[in-house]
């Protein structure tokens, strides 16, 4: 698949505690957090959590409590980044058991938080926690590939990758965490390093020393567009209304990297943003122009490339996308891919739309997906 393959992580905050069960995504900038609790929106679950300052209590984005003041609002990555700021969990919305409430059935729920209580070398077996939760081993894993979109396997290396990124950054020995984290023996987690962590073990340890990105921003239609890139590709896209809140947002994805401003040595990929971002070319996800260095697990990239082949202008539902990659069931699995989009225009995710057509779940805010599309559209008719 090209340069587009190659796994340049993109880093969690040291200071954020990561959610306990959510799959590799972003952390919506502050707009987007509040316009989705404005609108209850189910699609923002277990991708952010918000507490109260008045009444003490953390929620899900979905939460029907009496809506606060923006004032008394803040936003947190993790239920236990929630609870370390003083809040407890809400017993309306009950904002622990997101899985449920963002559309996992009960039995790949409670899997997954089976799969998660064992932190030993030995992980639990598939046909175990099958057996516990009231399915075949084949059912199971057929579920988690329908709601998730990545086989129990997969999800468990997932979460031995992020207990190993955690321990690293709490400070603890390579040695300490590989084994604390489940790895068998150190070459496996130097044969996985670049999925991992983008670097070895200890060069992450180390707080990323020798990753280097280049950045820059422009105007747009849409707002202010943020360009960053390593040597090997484009390695984020962001839109946001100022650069500051944007180059905020790329500190806060690239905690670890060394960023530096550089207008000229992007210039001619910003050019290529541009134009898939005005749908004026397909956006091949292997264009010379634009080439991404933006990690992605198999059914992610599946996704991604699927939406790039919506012609500029057009949309499809989560459930026709799945449809075409080959999974019917995936509607959900998908929504999430779309969710971890971190290339906004170059990867179209803005044409994916919900069952009823409507517009939900885009991370730089529904006002800019409208308009989005609304451009692309008049362009295919003028």
């Amino acid at each position: 698949m090209g340069v587009m393959t190659q796994h340049f992580s993109i880093l969690p905050s040291p200071n954020v505690a990561p959610a306990s069960y959510s799959l590799p995504g972003t952390f919506p900038d502050s707009e987007s957090c509040w316009n989705a609790v404005r609108r209850r929106d189910r699609a923002y679950n277990g991708r952010f959590w918000f507490s109260v300052k008045t009444t003490g209590v953390y929620c899900l984005p979905s939460c029907a409590a009496r809506p606060a003041l923006r004032k008394n609002v803040a936003f947190h990555a993790s239920p236990e980044a929630a609870e370390v700021a003083g809040f407890r969990p809400c017993k309306r919305c009950k904002p622990r058991d997101w899985q449920i409430e963002a559309g996992l059935s009960r039995p790949v729920a409670k899997a997954c938080t089976l799969f998660d209580a064992d932190n030993g070398d030995t992980s639990p077996s598939l046909t175990a926690v099958a057996r516990k939760v009231g399915l075949s081993a084949s059912a199971l894993s057929k579920r988690f590939l329908a709601e998730l979109g990545v086989s129990p396997r997969d999800w468990l290396v997932a979460r031995k990758r992020e207990r190993f990124r955690k321990a690293l950054r709490d400070g603890e020995k390579v040695s300490e965490a590989l084994y604390g984290a489940g790895f068998g023996s150190p070459s496996r987690v130097y044969e996985t390093s670049n999925k991992a962590l983008g670097m070895t073990p200890a060069t992450y340890a180390k707080g990323g020393a020798g990753a280097h990105i280049d950045f820059t921003t422009v105007d747009s239609d849409y707002g202010r567009v943020l360009v960053a890139a390593t040597q090997k590709g484009i390695a984020a896209v962001f839109l946001g209304d100022d650069d500051r809140s944007l180059e905020r947002d790329l500190k806060r994805d690239f905690p670890a990297a060394n960023l530096q401003r550089n207008d000229a040595a992007l210039g001619e990929w910003v050019k290529g943003v541009l134009a898939r971002l005005y749908g004026r070319k397909p956006s091949a996800l292997d264009a010379p122009d634009v080439p991404l260095d933006i990690v992605g697990t198999a059914f992610q990239w599946k996704v991604w490339k699927a939406l790039t082949e919506i012609p500029p202008g057009q949309t499809l539902t989560y459930g026709e996308i799945a449809a075409r990659i080959g999974e019917p069931s995936a509607a959900r699995a998908v929504g999430r891919a779309c969710a971890t989009n971190q290339a906004a225009g170059v990867i179209p995710c803005h044409r994916a739309v919900g069952a009823n057509g409507r517009l939900n779940g885009y991370r730089w805010g529904l006002a800019r997906k409208e308009r989005l599309l609304a451009g692309e559209q008049q362009r295919r008719t003028a």
